[in-house]
């Protein structure tokens, strides 16, 4: 038993929930959150005992203080909840655009902000932002999505630096092959990105869990910005 606690934003579902399965099995206590109570105390009751779910929702913001009241001592916070915009410029979206900023870059803070007096001020303590490749990766509609992405990047490097000697690191995953939201594709769509990937094949969610805990608990690694995408972009 490591004794560690983790507070895992988006750990409900997906890589999120990959993730809170990883550390409970290694160990470690884990808080899950979802913006569903009912759903957050279920993934938490599969997860086992050393589980507790909380409801939260970083995308209201001025909520989350209230919603995070209960959380105690904590040894690291991983901001994994994220939303999906394809949002264009010739039909853009400015309700659909606030609400993806503020959830990131607001809520990320806030969350942040919220839990400081439950972080103790060490070189232990981790705090991981998830952001996306878009930042670099732009495709059509992502203009939001690449801004923000970009955006955490900023925002971890001010964190680094004013809450050291807490590690502040921040996560991109790209094309993640067997996540729920890739593998559902259709036929035939994941292939024209696995040609273009070195080694023929896409990055999974184990992967993403490994740059996780990496970020997470290694306390000679700060302000770093990690990709994980088996090297796409050079081909």
């Amino acid at each position: 038993m490591s004794g560690r606690t983790i507070l895992v934003a988006g750990g409900s579902s997906g890589i999120g929930l990959e993730l809170a399965k990883d550390l409970v099995a290694g160990g470690d206590r884990v808080i899950v959150t979802s913006r569903s109570r009912e759903t957050a105390d279920e993934v938490a009751a599969g997860l086992g005992a050393n589980a507790t779910g909380v409801a939260l929702d970083v995308s209201e913001p001025e909520g989350i203080a209230d919603q995070l009241r209960d959380v105690p001592a904590l040894d690291g916070v991983v901001m994994a909840a994220i939303e999906r915009d394809a949002n264009t410029i010739r039909d853009y979206d400015i309700a659909r655009a606030r609400r993806l900023i503020t959830l990131k870059l607001i809520g990320y803070t806030e969350t942040v902000h919220t839990l400081l007096d439950r972080l103790t001020s060490s070189v232990e303590t981790g705090i991981v932002l998830f952001g996306g490749r878009a930042k670099d990766a732009p495709y059509p509609g992502s203009t939001t999505v690449s801004t923000i992405n970009g955006g955490v990047d900023g925002l971890m490097n001010t964190l680094a630096h004013e809450l050291a000697p807490i590690r502040v690191n921040s996560l991109h995953p790209g094309i993640i092959g067997d996540s729920p939201f890739w593998a559902g594709k259709p036929d035939g769509v994941l292939a024209g990105y696995e040609s273009r990937t070195p080694g023929g094949s896409l990055a999974t969610m184990a992967d993403v869990v490994d740059a996780v805990r990496f970020l997470l608990f290694n306390r000679g690694v700060s302000a770093h910005s990690l990709n994980v995408d088996r090297g796409w972009r050079i081909t």
